[in-house]
């Protein structure tokens, strides 16, 4: 299961999202967003558009590719 995180202006604020599944339109996710220790997922649907266009433009990024830009 990959891990992306969203990238947001809010520090106090994470959010990420697991890709459960793959089907013909686009993914399966469960969205995690945490806020002052509150923490909230949902389930939801992404179609393969957004997705590749969230994933150019940096708006979204995988776990593994933050920590090799780190090291």
């Amino acid at each position: 299961m990959k891990r992306y995180y969203i990238k947001t202006l809010n520090r106090d604020r994470i959010e990420y999202f697991d890709i459960l599944g793959e089907n013909d339109e686009g993914y399966r996710i469960r969205l995690t967003k945490i806020k002052d220790g509150d923490e909230k997922t949902l389930e939801d649907s992404m179609s393969r558009t957004l997705f590749d266009v969230c994933l150019k433009t940096g708006y979204i990024y995988e776990l593994e590719e933050l920590a090799s830009s780190v090291a």
